[in-house]
C-alpha cells in the first residue's frame, strides 16, 4: 500500500476559510458548509478573457481561458468519498452539477471535466477530501473520441451504445459489481487498467447535471454506490483516478460545425474509476489499444467479495 497520506495541518487550506469561494452547498450538522467549490489556487484556466484562437501553420494556439475550481468534498479532512454518508456524499454530488450547469451556461465553454486523482502514485494534489472542475474551451481527446463513437453507434442503430452495454449486462450478470436503485456499477468489458469500474445510470440521461433533479432519492442512491464501491476499489489499492464523463455544452451550438446534434440521443453520463495497481504494473497502451493482465471477470470477482461498510 502507498505511503500514509499527510494528516492535517493547522494551515490546511481547505479546513480553514482561506480559499475564494465560489458556491456552497448547505450545512450539516456540526459545520457552516457541506460542500464548497473554490478557485483553484494554481489554476491551469482562468475565466477572465476570450481564447483568441489562431492559427499556427496547421496548428491551432489560444489563451488557457476557462476555470479551475477545487470542490471541497467535505468540512472535515478524513471525511472521504468511501467513509462520508451518503447525505454528505450527495451534498457533494448536487454541487458538482450545480457548477457544471452554472459554467455551461458561458457561451466560451465547450466541456466540463470533473476528476478525482487520489493517492501518491495517482499524483493526488491535495491531503484535504477534494476533486477538480476544469471548464475548458475544447473537447479533450479522449472524451471525443467516445462521443463520436456514440454517435456513430446511434446513426447506425439508432439507440444508445451505454444502455445496450448495461441491457447486456444485467442479461449476463458476468461483469456486474452491484446495483443501487437507477444506477449500476460494471467492470467494462475490455478494462485500460486492472479492476477499472464505471458506474452508470439505468435510465438514459445524457448529462450528469440533468440527473435526478432536485430530488433526493437518486442522488442518494448514486451517492451510496460511489462509497460502496470506492471502498471495493480500495481493497485492492488505495491509488486510483475518477473521471466523470458528461455531455459537451450544447447550450451555444457551432453555426459551422454539426456535431452534438443528437448528443441527448446518442450519449449517456458516466463515472469511470481507473485503479492504479503497482504490482499490476504491465499495464501497457500502444495508440489506444489496451493490454490488461486481469481479465474483468475476475477482477468483479474480487471486487464483489470485499468487505465493505455499510
Amino acid at each position: 500500500m502507498p505511503e500514509t497520506l499527510p494528516q492535517p495541518s493547522g494551515n490546511c487550506r481547505f479546513c480553514g476559510d482561506s480559499a475564494q469561494v465560489i458556491a456552497v452547498a448547505p450545512n450539516t450538522p456540526g459545520a457552516s458548509w457541506s460542500a464548497r467549490a473554490v478557485v483553484h489556487p494554481n489554476p491551469l484556466y482562468r475565466i477572465e478573457g476570450e481564447p483568441g484562437r489562431r492559427g499556427d501553420g496547421i496548428y491551432d494556439r489560444m489563451h488557457s481561458v476557462g476555470a479551475h475550481e477545487v470542490l471541497v468534498e467535505n468540512p472535515h479532512h478524513d471525511r472521504h468519498l468511501w467513509n462520508a454518508s451518503d447525505e454528505e456524499i450527495a451534498q457533494f454530488l448536487r454541487l458538482a452539477a450545480e457548477r457544471i450547469l452554472d459554467l455551461k451556461r458561458d457561451p466560451r465553454i465547450k466541456y466540463i471535466s470533473l476528476f478525482k486523482d487520489y493517492g501518491k502514485n495517482a499524483g493526488q494534489e491535495f491531503s484535504h477530501p477534494t476533486s477538480q472542475l476544469t471548464a475548458t474551451m475544447f473537447v479533450p481527446r479522449r472524451v471525443l473520441y467516445e462521443l463520436r463513437a456514440g454517435r456513430d453507434y446511434f446513426q447506425t442503430k439508432e439507440r444508445c451504445v451505454f444502455c445496450d452495454i448495461i441491457q447486456q449486462e444485467e442479461r449476463q450478470a458476468l461483469r456486474v459489481i452491484e446495483s443501487r436503485g437507477d444506477y449500476l456499477a460494471i467492470g467494462p468489458y475490455a478494462p485500460r487498467v486492472p479492476y477499472e469500474t464505471w458506474i452508470l445510470p439505468r435510465y438514459h440521461e445524457s448529462s450528469f447535471e440533468r440527473a435526478g433533479g432536485n430530488r433526493p432519492g437518486p442522488h442518494l442512491n448514486l451517492a451510496a454506490l460511489l462509497r460502496r464501491t470506492l471502498q471495493r476499489v480500495r481493497s485492492i489499492t488505495e491509488d486510483f483516478h475518477l473521471v466523470l464523463h458528461t455531455s459537451p455544452s450544447s447550450l451555444h451550438p457551432s453555426r459551422n460545425l454539426g456535431y452534438w446534434k443528437t448528443i441527448d440521443d446518442d450519449y449517456h453520463w458516466h463515472i469511470e474509476i481507473l485503479p492504479v495497481v503497482g504490482a499490476k504494473a504491465k499495464s501497457y497502451t500502444f495508440k489506444e489499444v489496451y493490454y490488461s493482465p486481469v481479465s474483468s471477470e475476475t477482477a468483479v470477482k474480487h471486487l464483489r467479495e470485499a468487505r465493505i461498510d455499510g
